[in-house]
């Protein structure tokens, strides 16, 4: 067994001695040791965001870091997993290259010369295998439910799109939109809260659908507004703030003014 506090050992066992010794009935972490798998999974979910996040900071250092603590979920889902008897560290990872070779056959088994759109073909022809060969027999199959909204609706809408169900173009999506706006406007005059909550939601689902068809990520065109609003809206309160006030203390035409103003500064 890894002596978790050896510094000289390899990384990777020493990591896996690590988890272990938190896990320790007897001598870990009281924390650690109630912890399951579900409880655990919104971290999980959390430092993939955050490993994203560092990307798109450019944080290299930050990314090294964010890399360990999800690769520390990794770790702490396969031990408790060994701890019940299910599976090991080793099983997963032993899983995943298995898999790696097989969805490239391009790689591993084939030497031709293959296209980036048919190495595309390849893999969603394998997955499709994979999924039959698991029952999953549906085109919505495997989805994940814990993944964010707009990347889900993106997923299962492109799935459907495999089997024809599909508007074919971003412009007659659009159509789909502007019809999903006038029957939020309705609900809006009756705001009825369960009925509202379908309509945005079938709003935002058509918005996705014209994502997807104009080539665009939703989730990461969601991401780029969020923070372009973060980041003006900042600007906003900075400009406040050299006038001895805050948000608090302006109203709407004046900090629309001043957002206008943040605009005009970036396109400059």
């Amino acid at each position: 067994m890894t002596d978790p506090t050896d510094t000289k050992a390899p990384p990777m066992a020493r990591l896996l001695a690590v988890m272990a010794k938190l896990r320790d009935p007897a001598t870990g972490c009281p924390w650690d040791i109630e912890q399951s798998f579900a409880t655990i999974a919104p971290y999980t979910i959390e430092e993939a965001y955050e490993v994203a996040d560092a990307i798109a900071k450019n944080d290299m250092p930050g990314l090294r870091e964010e890399l360990g603590d999800l690769l520390f979920q990794v770790v702490f889902h396969a031990r408790m997993a060994e701890e019940d008897r299910l599976f090991a560290f080793d099983d997963v990872a032993r899983n995943l290259a298995d898999k790696m070779i097989r969805r490239h056959p391009h790689v591993f088994a084939k030497p031709e010369d293959k296209t980036s759109e048919e190495q595309s073909e390849a893999w969603e022809a394998v997955k499709a295998h994979e999924r039959q060969s698991k029952a999953l027999s549906g085109a919505l199959d495997g989805v994940p439910l814990a993944l964010p909204a707009a990347m889900r609706a993106q997923k299962l809408q492109k799935r459907a799109s495999r089997v024809g169900f599909d508007w074919g173009t971003a412009g007659a999506a659009l159509d789909k939109v502007e019809e999903e706006v006038q029957e939020l406007r309705v609900e809006l005059a009756v705001a009825e809260p369960k009925k509202l909550e379908e309509e945005v939601g079938d709003l935002m689902f058509a918005i996705v659908n014209v994502a997807r068809l104009a080539g665009v990520d939703a989730e990461a065109a969601l991401r780029a507004a969020n923070a372009k609003f973060e980041r003006r809206f900042r600007r906003v309160e900075e400009k406040l703030f050299d006038k001895g006030r805050t948000p608090a203390e302006s109203d709407l035409a004046e900090m629309d003014k001043l957002w206008d103003e943040a605009k005009k500064e970036e396109r400059a």
